[in-house]
């Protein structure tokens, strides 16, 4: 068994270097050597390696490692040039400064910058080619010419540049309005400068788009097929986008038939255009087919994913919404705010609150800040369920996270607590929405306090918001004025009644469906005199036909013929939600006048058109 034992001896050799006899100076020169010495011991004798020559082992280290001042002598004493010198011969070109290079001072107590700083330097408003500045001016000088064809050939002449390919392009792609687009497009075809490729069909035809000029399209398309230009996934793209902006999916669906037969591959952003399409028709058997086809090439984008999340949350469809979720977990798409509140919306479609709130509580531990739009949504989905609780601790949540709100908002917090009767909880909205600069109180917020004091008989608090509104310059709407009537007439303040409807009328409201409806319910429970001719006074302003019908409902002679085609013909001139309560109404006007008869013949046509209650009791 040998053992080997290596150690590193330094070695201080003075060396003294004579100069020849005309320089008497003696320089003195010390150098270092490091000599390694391996002592080794064995059982079994050998004989003794002979120890290493110094000299060879010197001249040896010198030729492989020379010194770092031998290497940069040639950069730090000559340059590059032809010319040979004593110390370079003619195969190494070199030469030394001809001028001594200047010092730079660098202030010591300073840190040096370093190369890749993180300040940038600002861009210029223009590139510093004077070709590309003078083009975008003269871009911007066609688009703010006239749009007539011979005030833009006059411009079009004074191009500063000659119109090659790149120029006009840049020029091109600088046109704004469709409109300077396609003429300076046509003006380059007719021009022939160069050939046309399919870059410049792109550019116009992401322009037209813009201006959803869909046919225009369509024949610049055509044209490209007849001079043979390739149409490639842009331009696919650019046509089915477009078609679907328009709401011409059989023409989007043609044209991604089209592209398939030419064996091109669509993109992300043709696929999620296409499948949105197909979800629109209804078509959710083709929307799914694709869905699975296009995943062999494409990872699924949250577009293609909201697409999915529409489609399946207008038909309520929550198994559909589920699938989505799973799918984009196992693909590892991480959904956005988009994403999440096209689910909230369906899920509120499906009436699904609990999975709503659970999917709301995901999203914020996610990392991801809710919107106005997605507050709004989890509100509505807590209103429909009568969940007021839970809305409320939202909106206490929303404040106390400084989430941002808009009136949109808080008017649907509103309206929520219009429908449940949460009076004071509406009164603390209110005023904190009087309180907030960019949520001010709209027609809509003063509508649903105008419903919440309608609903309670609070008479008073509804006229002072009434009186309230044109001083704060917000204007009644029709629903606001039918909240307001319906109040004052169910309180039997006809007077009121009457100056709200003629007021109303004044600043511009139409009578609607609904209005009429709060009308006739106002008469079928005035007594006779002079309140009721006042009520139908106002309803013949608004609707004289069903005047005309209680008039006739009154008179003995009138034959169930005429009934039966006069109210078929008021039903057909009434919005759907308010037939049944046209009829409804006029059965309890039947019924206040012991117009028993007519009644049941109301009851009986309101069953046969479907346009009355199953609970009306005779």
């Amino acid at each position: 068994m040998a053992a080997t034992i290596s150690t590193a001896l330094d070695f201080n050799c003075p060396i003294s270097f004579t100069s020849p006899p005309r320089l008497p100076i003696t320089t003195p020169t010390t150098t270092t050597r490091r000599l390694t010495i391996s002592c080794s011991s064995s059982s079994s004798k050998s004989p003794p390696k002979p120890p290493p020559d110094l000299a060879e082992l010197h001249h040896h280290q010198q030729n492989n490692n020379p010194a770092l001042s031998d290497q940069l002598r040639p950069l730090s004493t000559t340059t590059l040039s032809d010319t040979p010198t004593k110390e370079y011969p003619p195969q190494t070109p070199q030469t030394h400064l001809l001028v001594k290079p200047k010092s730079t001072w660098v202030n010591p107590t300073r840190p040096k910058l370093s190369v890749l700083t993180l300040q940038r330097h600002k861009r210029s408003r223009h590139s510093y080619n004077p070709q590309i500045r003078d083009l975008k001016l003269f871009a911007k000088k066609l688009n703010d010419c006239d749009t007539s064809k011979e005030a833009f050939l006059e411009v079009v002449d004074e191009m500063p540049h000659p119109p090659n390919k790149e120029n006009s392009l840049l020029v091109l792609n600088s046109l704004r309005p469709w409109q300077k687009t396609l003429l300076f497009f046509n003006w380059i075809k007719t021009q022939n400068f160069f050939p046309v490729e399919t870059i410049f069909y792109n550019v116009t035809m992401k322009s037209l788009r813009f201006g959803r000029q869909f046919q225009l399209i369509e024949d610049l398309a055509h044209d490209m097929i007849n001079n043979g230009i390739e149409l490639d996934n842009i331009t696919y793209s650019t046509i089915i986008t477009c078609a679907k902006r328009c709401n011409l999916f059989d023409k989007a669906v043609e044209w991604f038939d089209r592209m398939y037969k030419t064996g091109l591959m669509p993109d992300e952003v043709t696929y999620s255009a296409i499948l949105d399409v197909y979800a629109k028709l209804g078509k959710v058997e083709e929307v799914m087919s694709l869905y699975e086809r296009g995943g062999q090439w494409w990872k699924p984008d949250p577009i293609a994913s909201t697409v999915l999340e529409k489609m399946f949350g207008e038909a309520g469809d929550y198994d559909g919404i589920r699938y989505v979720l799973q799918e984009m977990r196992s693909l590892g798409v991480e959904p956005n705010l988009v994403v999440y509140n096209t689910l909230l919306e369906a899920m509120g479609k499906t009436g699904k609150p609990g999975l709503a709130r659970s999917l709301f509580e995901e999203m914020v531990e996610s990392g991801v800040s809710p919107n106005e739009k997605t507050l709004t949504a989890l509100v509505k989905i807590y209103g429909k369920a009568r969940w007021a609780r839970d809305a409320l601790e939202l909106w206490e949540r929303m404040r106390s996270n400084g989430w941002p709100m808009d009136f949109i908002l808080y008017n649907t917090l509103l309206s929520m607590c219009a429908d449940l009767g949460l009076e004071e909880d509406a009164e603390r909205l209110f005023e904190d929405m009087m309180r907030l600069e960019h949520c001010r109180p709209d027609s809509w917020s003063y509508t649903a306090m105008l419903n919440i004091y309608g609903s309670g008989g609070r008479v008073d608090k509804a006229m002072e918001l009434f009186e309230e509104m044109p001083k704060r310059g917000v204007e009644l709407n029709v629903m606001g004025c039918t909240c307001l009537i319906q109040c004052l007439g169910r309180a039997k303040r006809i007077d009121d009644l009457v100056r709200v409807f003629e007021v109303s009328i004044e600043r511009g409201i139409k009578p609607d469906d609904r209005l009429c409806g709060c009308l006739l319910s106002v008469v079928s429970y005035c007594e006779e005199g002079k309140d009721i001719n006042k009520v139908l006074s106002l309803l013949q302003h608004a609707n004289p036909q069903l005047v005309a019908f209680i008039k006739l409902l009154r008179e003995e002679r009138t034959s169930f013929e005429t009934i039966r085609e006069e109210f078929r013909g008021i039903l057909n001139a009434t919005a759907v939600d308010a037939r049944r309560p046209f009829c409804n109404c006029l059965i309890d006007i039947c019924r206040k006048r012991n117009l028993h008869e007519r009644a049941h013949e109301l009851l009986y046509l309101g069953t046969v058109y479907d346009a009355t209650a199953t609970t009306t009791k005779m």
